[in-house]
This record gives structure tokens, sequence and C-alpha cells, in this order.
């Protein structure tokens, strides 16, 4: 079995960060580990409290890991402080981690800022060069790149600026425009539009985490960035079809929905 690492924060409610990543990880038939990098209070109606691990715990976890287990991909998710995005990035290069999918996490959903601002610059100088892709959303590529995105063509800029900042590859999501949900894969050649239908879902917590981490689990299994992004398009766009109402704001979205069917198929059938 193929083995993936999340590097990212633990969310209480389960929905996003490393619960999140974990169960994508499963759903997508690959085996998950995490190191958690921070941990945060929160449910779905918002963000409460976070804690950043230290550095010397986040490193040793890092440690820990690669010097006994195979690492086939490597998904890094919230990393709020420079200190923690210094020590990932010299452990990914000690180690020569390769299907690196950088998510750069900066802000939830309720509007908490999950990446301190003095931190941007380091995730722009540490991680991306270190990327296969990067999956940044609109409001996150607008601040990687100081630019304004309100169409397309202006995705399909941002993210060619994106990529000459060193990842291999660029995805750029596009569920914050209101047509169609359409994101941009670059890889420094060619643009290829990733088109879905936008589904009208209150509950759409976690979208961000599942999509890159579903990334990892097929780059893990060996598939081209393409199809894995792709495939990890598909795979969410079910999980938010059949998104679980929790909870008294923005719920999870439904990563064992094909699990939870078939065990209820069976159930029926004793």
């Amino acid at each position: 079995m193929k083995k993936a690492l999340t590097i990212a924060g633990s969310d209480s409610s389960g929905g996003a960060g490393i619960q999140a990543d974990l169960k994508t990880f499963a759903a997508n038939g690959v085996y998950g580990m995490s190191v958690i990098t921070a941990v945060t209070a929160q449910n779905t109606r918002g963000v409460l409290a976070v804690e950043d691990l230290s550095i010397e715990v986040i490193q040793k976890q890092i440690e820990a890991i690669y010097d006994d287990i195979q690492v086939d991909a490597v998904k890094v998710g919230m990393v709020s402080r420079s200190e923690t995005i210094n020590t990932i990035s010299s452990n990914l290069k000690q180690y020569h981690a390769d299907n690196v999918v950088v998510d750069p996490v900066m802000v939830a959903k309720s509007g908490f800022n999950l990446l301190q601002p003095e931190a941007v610059t380091a995730l722009i100088e540490k991680l991306l060069p270190l990327a296969t892709v990067v999956t940044p959303n609109i409001p996150e590529a607008e601040i990687i790149t100081a630019m304004v995105i309100k169409n397309i063509d202006d995705m399909e800029r941002a993210a060619a600026r994106i990529y000459e900042m060193g990842p291999q590859n660029v995805l750029l999501k596009g569920g914050h425009l209101m047509d169609q949900a359409t994101d941009v894969l670059f890889d420094g050649t060619k643009y290829l539009h990733l088109t879905a239908e936008r589904i009208p879902a209150k509950n759409t917590h976690g979208t961000g985490c599942t999509l890159s981490s579903a990334i990892a689990a097929d780059l893990a299994k060996g598939y081209s960035i393409t199809d894995a992004a792709r495939q990890a398009k598909e795979y969410l766009t079910i999980a938010i079809k059949h998104a679980l109402d929790i909870g008294k704001g923005v719920g999870p979205i439904n990563h064992f929905y094909d699990l939870y069917r078939k065990a209820e198929i069976g159930n029926r059938q004793l």
C-alpha cells in the first residue's frame, strides 16, 4: 500500500485539517500519516483559538516518519509561522521528499487568519519551490500574487505568476467565482481547465484540504498530475454533493460517502 503524509493543523470538529486529510487518504486507498503543526479549537461556526506546536515537536514528528517509513507523497497544509515553514522546508529537502502538494492555507471560511502575515514571504520562498503542485484558491492566489482575480483569464495570469515562484505545477481553484466551478491547472506550458457542476451546498467545510489530499493520494499511487487533479476534483464533487448536515454552521463534506453507502446497503441485506 502507498503511504502519504499530511503536515498540517488539527481541526477539533473533524471537518478540515489533519482529520480531513487522513479521511481523504483512506477514502482514496493510501495509508495516511500525520505531522501536526498546530491545534485549533474550532467547529462549524468558526475558529475559537489556535495553538502552534513547538518547532522541536514538529521536527521530531517528521523525523519519526521519515526515519522509519517510506513516504510516497506529502501534503502540506496549515503552517502558520515562518519558523514552522523553515523547519518543514529544510526537512523536505533533507529527506528528498517526492510528490509534494502545498495547500497555502491562509484564512478559514469564518475569516480567522491561519497564516501569520509575516509568514507569507517564507511560504513563497521556502515551500513553493519544493512543490510538485501548489493549490491556492482565489483569495490565496490574490495574496500570493498581489493581483485581483475576477475571471478565468485572471486565473491563468495568476497561475503563470505563481509558477514563476518555483512550483512544478499550479492548480488555481475557481470556487470563489460565481459561474461554474472551474479550476486552472498550469504546468509552465499549457493551461488545463477542470470544470464541474457548481453545487449549491451550505456544508463545504474542508473542501480545500480534501482536494489537496486527494491529489497527494493519487500522486502517491503513480498518477500524473493531470489525472490526479481531475480525479481529486471528481472525488470532491461527490463529497460536496453528499455533504453532512452536522453542526449549526458550515458543516463538513462527506469523505466516506461510498463507504457509508455500501455499509448501508450491507446492513439492509442482513
